[in-house]
């Protein structure tokens, strides 16, 4: 366990009890222990991974590529240890040290499910790809237009200033636009287009009056705050950030919260269910187990945050029966682990770009660049519902063929070669309460914990939807000059665009929803849920500047009903 301060074996009761408890450290976790600790909370921060230091543990962050034996790719052993992790573009020989241990946290697919886990201090914000979209009034009203879910019991208006809040402290880069379904955020200094960028851009939004081409807005620095310094265009962010110029919970959240003095840091410990006072339904703390003793113990707190990624968190709701709430906390409708969505990706569409061969680019960017979605925004009449953006890249090889040996070769490897431009897919997933979660009592873990069953696919309308995509980019780069168009890859299966959202969602009636406008369980008003289990529907861009907006919003509420003695 990371605290020293906190001596589990025979500490006294006052050591077991706090303010608040936030269970996962991942994007949200981070951010809920920081708001509670700064509004004057003595918080525990659970985190059933290792401990991992900022700096210090990011132990490949400045090695050089040949100091990697198989040239960062995965092994067959590794192969054979992250199964699962492996499907994933992310993983590779330099960062496979963040990944969780597929062999030893097992879940069962009845349809093929991507589960993509980190398993350290900080969770998936050291993997996340740091896009940092706003929602529009486009998404949060969209169930309500056509049927599909339950109502967003909150509105842009109602997130807009808290987006800016965490905005300022994030750090985000990018370019202000004016867009209608594409709000602008409190941006740092945009990164810089490339020259094919520019290109695109240009001719793109010439062709097609309304649409629009940007640069990624992204949670790396341009200009310092605090102690992160600015990005240094190195592109190894998947090693994690000495600098701490990406976003993450190692870099700002986590240091915030410890400079408060409130924050009680646990790792290695597994949180198996929330404790519940059945009389004023109101959650009392949470049961754990020390994954270094075996041991289970028990944490008080007048306010527990779940933070656990969607489907951590949807397990320790439904885990956690009692008289109360026999099918797990909150779930007496039956709402718990239905509608899981993901964002369906990958069947992009890409072409070589001629010309521009005596322009290149200042070092490795980290981000790409971006087309919000221009389809379902007005009267259309098209064979599927909501939509898809596009994110793109521009970018030049080495050399012009690989042919060769020895000095022949090196000469060629040292010009640059051909650009090359590519449209990737983000579509949208409809809610659907038959994408679900729920528990396997006859499969247990190696903790003898029932296992969670994901039974989830994308349906027609996402099957459309990806078509009409790509039928879209081949049409839009054929416009803007490109050659040899071709549509790669296949659809994501579930779980691969690592945006599982929807298994607790909110919504104004308790019958069909988990979570009311606070992110408050309707039934247990001191037990929260912040991470991509509130989320109601998926909209098309990442959802993680969402999710931060919802936990600052959540935990601002809960403290002011805290004191009121409301909660």
């Amino acid at each position: 366990m990371f605290q020293d301060s906190l001596h589990i074996n025979g500490s006294a009761a006052k050591e077991m009890t706090f303010d608040a408890i936030v269970v996962g450290s991942g994007i949200t976790g981070g951010w809920a222990a920081k708001e509670l600790c700064e509004r004057g909370l003595r918080t525990l921060l659970i985190e059933r991974g290792r401990n991992l230091e900022h700096v210090k543990g990011y132990t490949t962050a400045t090695k050089e590529p040949w100091e990697f034996p198989h040239d960062g790719k995965l092994t067959k052993q590794d192969l054979e240890t992250y199964p699962i992790q492996s499907r994933h573009y992310s993983i590779n020989e330099e960062n496979k040290h963040f990944y969780i241990l597929d062999r030893e946290n097992t879940y069962v697919e009845t349809q093929r499910y991507d589960w993509v886990r980190a398993d350290v201090l900080g969770g998936r914000s050291l993997l996340w790809a740091r896009m940092c979209l706003r929602w529009s009034d486009l998404d949060f009203e969209a169930n309500a237009k056509d049927g599909h879910g339950v109502d967003w019991p909150i509105r842009y208006r109602d997130l807009a200033p808290w987006y800016e809040y965490v905005e300022r402290f994030v750090g985000v880069s990018g370019q202000a636009e004016g867009h209608p379904f594409l709000p602008d955020s409190l941006f740092q200094p945009a990164m810089e287009m490339n020259c094919v960028e520019k290109h695109v851009k240009e001719s793109f939004e010439r062709n097609y009056p309304g649409r629009l081409m940007t640069i990624g807005r992204t949670a790396n620095l341009t200009h310092k705050i605090g102690d992160r310094g600015p990005c240094q265009f190195r592109n190894l962010c998947h090693r994690g950030c000495p600098f701490g110029a990406y976003f993450s919970t190692q870099s700002a959240t986590l240091p915030a919260a410890l400079k408060t003095g409130r924050l009680t840091v646990l790792t290695d410990t597994i949180v198996n269910r929330v404790l519940l006072d059945k009389d004023q339904k109101k959650a009392t703390g949470v049961e754990v187990l020390d994954r270094e003793t075996g041991k289970n113990y028990t944490f008080h707190a007048k306010l527990v945050s779940l933070n656990a990624s969607t489907l951590g968190t949807t397990f320790l709701l439904l885990n956690s029966t009692s008289s109360a709430f026999p099918n797990g906390i909150g779930n007496n409708h039956d709402m718990v682990g239905r509608n899981l969505m993901d964002h369906h990706k990958d069947g992009g569409v890409n072409a070589d770009m001629p010309g521009f061969t005596d322009t290149y680019y200042y070092g490795r960017r980290p981000t790409g660049s971006y087309i919000p979605r221009f389809r379902n925004t007005g009267d259309e009449k098209l064979p599927f519902l909501r939509g898809y953006g596009y994110q793109c890249y521009a970018s030049r090889g080495r050399g012009n063929s690989a042919e060769g040996i020895g000095s022949g070769l090196k000469e060629e490897l040292t010009e640059a070669g051909a650009w090359h431009v590519g449209l990737g897919i983000f579509g949208e997933t409809l809610p659907h309460p038959d994408n679900k979660v729920s528990l396997d009592d006859k499969q247990t873990d190696k903790w003898g914990r029932p296992s969670l069953r994901i039974d989830a696919a994308f349906r027609e309308n996402e099957k459309l939807m990806r078509n009409d995509a790509i039928e879209q980019a081949m049409e839009i780069l054929d416009k803007v000059g490109g050659k040899n168009i071709r549509a790669e890859g296949t659809m994501s299966f579930p779980g691969n665009a690592n945006h599982e959202m929807g298994t607790a969602r909110m919504g104004k009636d308790p019958s069909n929803s988990v979570l009311n406008r606070w992110n408050q369980l309707h039934d247990v008003p001191n037990l929260l849920v912040t991470d991509g289990a509130c989320m109601a529907s998926s909209s098309c861009v990442n959802p993680s500047l969402t999710y931060m907006a919802l936990t600052a919003r959540a935990m601002d509420h809960a403290f002011s009903e805290l004191k009121k003695g409301n909660i």
